[in-house]
């Protein structure tokens, strides 16, 4: 259950920075945020059926207005017992219903007539308590059930079986999987995270996925190595350097007020340190993790806030090799949290570049 007392702390202040008098969320990471529930039809939407607001005018100041058809089971099974709930008739616009319930000025994260647009990101950073208890249920499940089906392949297995155990693994934790993708070595060296294709998985397997419950999202790769190429193990190492650093420069940040900019400056030059000073132009770092699979990116100039307590998964690829997980930074010099562990996995150390810190990363693992 939310930490509703948490929420409206938070969004009276952005209310009262902001001008307005009522927010209100129908895209479902941020609904998830605010009321714990779930308001998609399908893993598609990008509205949901229902949306939560706050109206500090109105009491209670919880409140919801959702499409018949899914209103009773939506406050029945998705939200707590102090939001109101409105029933809109379900060929109306969820829009409209929302500008009708909202006492003054509002704001909401979709269109509304009347209403501003807002980014509600900021809002969910950082985690508040009751969200990094769920997150380390939800990525202990995560990194069970991946370890669970990695254990069980087999060099001549295709990709899409290996995708397909996966989902269903997953699943069995009422967990979606927004990313599966499963590259063996041909194609993880020829393109950068791949989908899962026909093609067996032959010398190594990466295996990179994203879970999602409630909102909250996980995200971890593990490598499968059957028959690797003697460079691969260099390739790996290196990506695990530059995971290293991106966690460090992430503290940092965090003590000295830094921004998603300074982390990526730091991953740079990660990867010129270990000899691939262009592998990262092959794609996205990772960044922050939460209510998204990431809440902001590093990269170039980028502007995103880093706090903590947050969740933060960076993804570098070296060649074929990628090293992944989601850990949790605190403030402070609390140990970093690696929150996607997989306990009974190879390990080894590896040292960031330009911080002292030495930090345990998953190792590929051999059958």
């Amino acid at each position: 259950m939310v930490d509703l007392d948490a929420r409206a702390e938070r969004l009276d202040a952005s209310l009262a920075a902001t001008g307005a008098d009522a927010v209100w969320f129908a895209r479902p990471n941020a609904f998830a945020w605010l009321t714990g529930g779930d308001n998609a039809r399908s893993a598609t939407d990008d509205i949901g059926v229902a949306a939560a607001g706050y109206v500090p005018e109105r009491t209670p100041s919880f409140r919801a207005v959702a499409l018949a058809g899914e209103a009773d089971r939506i406050a029945a099974e998705e939200l707590p017992d102090a939001f109101a709930v409105e029933t809109v008739p379900w060929h109306e616009s969820l829009g409209e219903a929302v500008a009708a319930e909202t006492v003054g000025a509002g704001v909401a994260d979709f269109d509304a007539p009347g209403l501003e647009r807002i980014d509600a990101s900021p809002l969910r950073q950082p985690l508040a308590g009751d969200d990094v208890e769920r997150y380390r249920a939800l990525a202990e499940e995560t990194a069970a059930a991946v370890e669970r089906v990695c254990r069980e392949l087999d060099a001549d297995d295709a990709e899409y079986e290996a995708a397909s155990a996966l989902r269903i693994a997953l699943s069995s934790g009422e967990m979606s999987a927004p990313v599966v993708r499963v590259a063996g070595s041909e194609r993880a060296e020829t393109y950068r995270t791949p989908p899962a294709g026909a093609a067996e998985l032959g010398d190594y397997a990466v295996i990179t996925v994203t879970s999602e419950r409630r909102g909250l999202h996980a995200s971890l790769t593990r490598t499968v190595a059957f028959d690797p190429p003697e460079r691969f193990e260099t390739q790996f190492r290196a990506a695990a350097r530059v995971e290293a650093t991106a966690l460090a420069a992430t503290r940092e940040a965090v003590a000295a007020g830094g921004d998603a900019g300074d982390v990526f400056d730091a991953i740079r030059t990660a990867y010129d340190e270990v000899g691939f000073p262009d592998a990262w132009e092959a794609g996205e770092q990772g960044g922050a993790a939460g209510f998204a699979r990431r809440e902001w990116l590093a990269a170039p100039a980028a502007t995103g806030t880093v706090s903590a307590p947050m969740g933060y998964a960076y993804n570098p690829v070296v060649g074929g090799a990628r090293s992944e997980d989601t850990y949790l930074v605190e403030a402070g010099d609390e140990p970093f949290e690696c929150l996607t562990a997989t306990p009974n996995w190879p390990t080894f150390d590896v040292a960031a570049v330009g911080y002292d810190l030495t930090l345990e990363r998953h190792a590929p693992y051999a059958p």
